[in-house]
């Protein structure tokens, strides 16, 4: 039914508070840089409107760091859209600081807990292979 696909990994050792976190964050990223897979506002029955939601199902994933680092590596050689969560910015409080932290990681080796991925279903299959989908 979807041409793309979205793929959320986690790193699987994240206390829960910090997975729920690091999942809102990268599924905003998706939902950004790709406004052509937003749905249509809901409305209920009563008439109030509701914010649109991204029109295709997104799978969250449990990693473990190598695969997040081959998702992140894999995403950029094929040019995946992508939104990525580096431990630092778990001590930051805001928007501009977890820019400069992410930005001092190691291009090579950031020290992702989470990544999100979207793009044609084989080449994201590629990207998340060996990832089990989150219990």
């Amino acid at each position: 039914m979807f041409d793309t696909k979205v793929a959320i990994l986690l790193l699987d050792d994240l206390p829960t508070w910090q997975k729920l976190n690091v999942t809102a964050f990268l599924a905003t990223g998706i939902a950004g840089a790709a406004p052509e897979a937003m749905g249509e506002p809901y409305v209920d029955a009563a008439g109030r409107h509701y914010a649109k939601l991204l029109g295709q199902p997104m799978l969250v994933f449990a990693a473990q760091p190598r695969d997040l680092q081959r998702a992140h590596r894999l995403s950029g050689e094929h040019g995946l859209t992508c939104a990525a969560f580096v431990r630092a910015m778990f001590s930051t409080g805001h928007d501009a600081a977890n820019r400069e932290v992410f930005k001092a990681e190691p291009l090579d080796n950031p020290d992702l807990v989470g990544i999100a991925i979207r793009g044609p279903k084989k080449t994201v299959d590629k990207a998340i292979k060996g990832a089990k989908l989150h219990p």
